[in-house]
C-alpha cells in the first residue's frame, strides 16, 4: 500500500443524518477501498475524514464528491498522496487529563510539555464534562516514564490532574481494584468518629495526621489510638456505622467495574467492624482490615490479630490478585496515606487519591478532586457510556 496513490477526503459543516452515508454511497460508484474513517462532532460541527484510494479516474472522483457534499450542505476538501497514513512512533501512552475547571491555559502548558518531550499527540477527545472536565490524548515519540515525569512537574504548577499510562492491551485488562477505605472509599477516619465519641478526638486526629504524612509508624501509632478507645461502649460503633459517608462516585466506581467483571477489593488500616458493613453494603469480593476487642460490651483498647500495616496491605493486594488469579500488573490500587505506598507500588496501577504530598509524588496517577468514579476516566471509560449503563439497568428494573 505504500506506493499507492490515496486520496484525503474532509467533510466539515453543519452535522445532520445522512451525511456519512451519502458520501460513501458517492465513493462506491467507483469502487475504491477504504484505508482509514475518522469522524468527530462538537456542538454539531462535523468533521469527518476517509483516506480512500485514488481509484482509475481520479478527476471524476473528486467531482462527486463535491457533488455530494454540496447536496448536504457540507464543505469538502480534497488531497492526493502516496500511500496510508505514517505509522505512529514508538514510545506510546495515554495521557488523561482532569481538571475542574480545565481551562486552557493548562491545556496548553500540557500540550507544550508533550511537544517539548518530542513527542507527538495523534488522536483526543474528551472523557467527560462534569462533574470534572477529562481529556485523553494518545501520544507517541516519548518514553512513557519520561512523559509521566514531566507532565507531573507541569500538572502541579496548573492546578490539574495527570495520568500517563503506557499504551497497549494491558491498559484494557486490569481485572482487579483494591482500595483503602479511610479517605478514600470513605470520607472519614473511622477511628476520629470513634475518637470523638470516646472524648479523644484531638489527640487522636493529630496522630493520624502525621503517620498519614509518614512521620510515625503505622502500627505502633494504630496501637496508640486504639488504646485510647479504652472502655468505649461497643454500642457506638453502629452510631459510627450510620455516620460514615462514603465518598462522591463510590457506588458509580464499583457498579460501573462490576459491570465490566472486575473483582472489588479493600484494604484498611481502620477495622473490620465497619468494613464488613461496607462489603456487604457495596458487593465487595475481598476485605482485609484490622478488628476491635471488644470484652464484655466493650473496647479494651487493643486490637485482636495480625496488623493490616503498609507491608499487610501490599501483602493483601498481592493475596486478593492470587485469589482471582489476575497478575499484579493487571491491578489498580486507589490510597491517600503513607501506609498505602506499598500498595501503590506494587499494583499495576497506582492512584493517588487527594493523597498526601509523600503519596502523590510516586504514584502513577494523581487524582486532587472528590470524585472517587474519576477513576473510570483513568481507566478509558466515557461519562456517556457509564450513563448509558446505569439507564439500560433502570430500564429493566422498571419492567
Amino acid at each position: 500500500m505504500n506506493d499507492t496513490r490515496t486520496v484525503l477526503v474532509t467533510i466539515t459543516g453543519k452535522d445532520r443524518p445522512g451525511v456519512t452515508s451519502t458520501l460513501f454511497d458517492a465513493l462506491g460508484e467507483f469502487n475504491v477501498e477504504v484505508i482509514d474513517v475518522e469522524q468527530i462532532v462538537i456542538r454539531g460541527q462535523l468533521v469527518l475524514c476517509i483516506l480512500v484510494t485514488a481509484g482509475r479516474d481520479e478527476g471524476e472522483l473528486r467531482a462527486a464528491v463535491h457533488r455530494a457534499a454540496a447536496r448536504v450542505g457540507m464543505h469538502a476538501e480534497i488531497r492526493s498522496g502516496v500511500g496510508d497514513n505514517a505509522p505512529r512512533a514508538a514510545g506510546r501512552s495515554h495521557v488523561t487529563l482532569i481538571g475542574a475547571p480545565l481551562r486552557s491555559g493548562a491545556m496548553g502548558a500540557i500540550t507544550g510539555r508533550i511537544t517539548a518531550c518530542g513527542a507527538n499527540i495523534d488522536r483526543i477527545f474528551r472523557l467527560s464534562k462534569y462533574p470534572v472536565t477529562s481529556i485523553e490524548l494518545h501520544v507517541s515519540g516519548a518514553p512513557t516514564e519520561k512523559l509521566r515525569a514531566e507532565l507531573a512537574a507541569e500538572a502541579k504548577l496548573q492546578g490539574v490532574d495527570v495520568a500517563v499510562q503506557r499504551s497497549g492491551l494491558w491498559r484494557r485488562a486490569k481485572r482487579l481494584i483494591v482500595m483503602d477505605v479511610d479517605s478514600t472509599l470513605i470520607q472519614d477516619e473511622v477511628i476520629e468518629l470513634l475518637a470523638e465519641r470516646a472524648g479523644c478526638l484531638g489527640e487522636v486526629a493529630k496522630v493520624t495526621e502525621a503517620a498519614m504524612r509518614g512521620e510515625l509508624d503505622f502500627e505502633q501509632s494504630l496501637r496508640e489510638r486504639v488504646a485510647l478507645l479504652a472502655g468505649l461502649d461497643a454500642s457506638v460503633i453502629e452510631d459510627v456505622r450510620r455516620a460514615v459517608r462514603l465518598a462522591p462516585g463510590a457506588r458509580t466506581l464499583i457498579r460501573t467495574l462490576k459491570r465490566l467483571d472486575y473483582r472489588c477489593g479493600i484494604v484498611s488500616g481502620g477495622f473490620t467492624q465497619v468494613t464488613d458493613h461496607l462489603v456487604a453494603e457495596l458487593g465487595i469480593d475481598y476485605s482485609a482490615a484490622n478488628t476491635l476487642e471488644i470484652v464484655d460490651g466493650r473496647l479494651t483498647g487493643r486490637l485482636v490479630g495480625p496488623i493490616i500495616d503498609r507491608p499487610g496491605k501490599a501483602a493483601a493486594l498481592r493475596r486478593f490478585a492470587a485469589e482471582a488469579g489476575v497478575p499484579l500488573s493487571q491491578t489498580v490500587a486507589v490510597g491517600d496515606g503513607a501506609n498505602d505506598l506499598d500498595m501503590l507500588n506494587a499494583a499495576g496501577l497506582g492512584v493517588a487519591f487527594n493523597a498526601k504530598p509523600v503519596v502523590r509524588e510516586v504514584a502513577d496517577a494523581v487524582v486532587n478532586v472528590p470524585y472517587l468514579d474519576t477513576i473510570l476516566f483513568l481507566l478509558g471509560l466515557t461519562r456517556d457510556e457509564i450513563e448509558a449503563a446505569d439507564a439500560e439497568d433502570d430500564a429493566e428494573d422498571s419492567d
